[in-house]
């Protein structure tokens, strides 16, 4: 095994111990290589889409961010052509959900996925998605 060490706000490692005492965990270690195993397989079934899909992309972000929403917006603007409807849901004071439903080649809805995860600000983002299938 490698150490490393890593920098969290203590709300969110409060957060995560909580998390890991709920599910039983005897160790944050533990914990950390199964929240890493998990964003790695997410992140390979999002690679090994192809084809024609239809999903959604669910992006929680800080509305007080500054320019937050204007980068999502033009990031939405430039893939419009793949997107068929939004949905913009206030969570909190400073928490905000855009759903985004998108249909067409995997390569571009991947594309428009990475582009929100990159965008600072955003704190998550999720793509559910199938394939079309032709009849």
């Amino acid at each position: 095994m490698i150490r490393i060490s890593m920098s969290l706000s203590s709300e969110l490692l409060k957060e995560f111990d909580e998390i890991l005492q709920d599910r039983g965990y005897n160790s944050r270690s533990k914990g950390i290589r199964d929240a890493l195993n998990d964003y790695i397989l997410r992140y390979q079934w999002m690679n090994e889409m192809e084809g024609e899909r239809i999903g959604i992309i669910a992006a929680i972000y800080d509305n007080h961010f500054v320019g937050v929403m204007e980068d999502l917006t033009s990031v939405q603007h430039n893939y419009r052509e793949y997107i068929n409807a939004t949905m913009h849901i206030p969570l909190s004071e400073k928490q905000c959900l855009e759903v985004i439903v998108v249909k067409g080649d995997a390569n571009n809805i991947r594309e428009l996925t990475e582009k929100i995860m990159r965008l600072r600000g955003v704190e998550h983002v999720r793509l559910t998605s199938t394939g079309i299938k032709e009849n």
